[in-house]
Formats: C-alpha cells, structure tokens, sequence
C-alpha cells in the first residue's frame, strides 16, 4: 500500500467515525418535573441527569422559596452545590445556628462533604441551585422542618 491509499484509508475511517458521534444531550429547563420531599415544604426538586437509587453521577435541581428551609441532614456522598439564583444561606454542624450560617450567592459553589450534617436557608429570597454527587444517595434528615 502506498502513502496516497494510506491517507485516503485514514480519512475514510474519519469521516465514518465523526458520523458516528454521538449528539450532546442537552437537558432543557422547561422539562424539568419538579416534585415536593414530603418533609420540606418549602423545597421543590427536579433530577437534571442521573438518579439517586442508580449508581454514577447525578444533578438535581433545587428550587428553595423566599423564607424557607432544610433542616439538619446528611448525605452519603459529597455534594457540589452551584448557586443558580438568589443568595443561599449555609450552615454546618448538628444544630442550626443563623449566627454562623455562610452567604452563597448567585455564581458561588459551595461543597458539603459526605456524612456531614450541614442546613439551608433562603433568609433574602427564593434560591435556585444545582447540586451534583455520585450515586446511590439519599437524604438523612436529623431534624425537622
């Protein structure tokens, strides 16, 4: 084989594989199904990608309204939290304490380490946030709303 079937063999095989790639997978918001934890009331939660009962990556989306809560509770898995909108109020250890609660705002990631109990609060107004981990997971709550 010579170096001209060479290069059109190789060129062949790139252009089959370029039309085989697969497409993105774009998610768009006004898919999303929102659903309400029985246990919150004031949190409103929709899966981006993934599922908490499946093993591999997840994203949820969070919608928490003006005023409202998460009380006390545990992840099994670290969770990275991507302020969408507002400002989200976070705070750490097994008791609330609004004195020694961090400001998130809107752009700001914040991370909660597994098995670490930390609560949420949307003191200024409604917050929207995109959390992100690795199933299996789920919610330990150590408090109530």
């Amino acid at each position: 084989m010579n170096a001209k079937h060479g290069l059109l063999l190789l060129m062949l095989a790139l252009a089959s594989t370029a039309a085989e790639a697969p497409a993105p997978i774009v998610v768009l918001p006004d898919r999303l199904t929102f659903t309400t934890p029985p246990a919150i009331p004031d949190l409103k939660t929709a899966y981006v990608l993934g599922s908490e009962s499946q093993p591999g990556t997840y994203a949820i989306r969070v919608r928490l309204k003006a005023g409202g809560r998460v009380p006390v509770h545990t992840h099994p898995d670290t969770r990275y939290s991507t302020v969408l909108s507002g400002t989200l109020y976070v705070g750490f250890g097994a008791t609330t304490d609004d004195m020694h609660m961090t400001a998130v705002p809107a752009g700001a990631v914040y991370v909660a380490p597994a098995n670490v109990p930390h609560h949420l609060w949307a003191k200024d107004g409604e917050v929207v946030y995109q959390e992100a981990g690795v199933g299996p997971t789920g919610t330990k709550m150590l408090a109530t709303p």
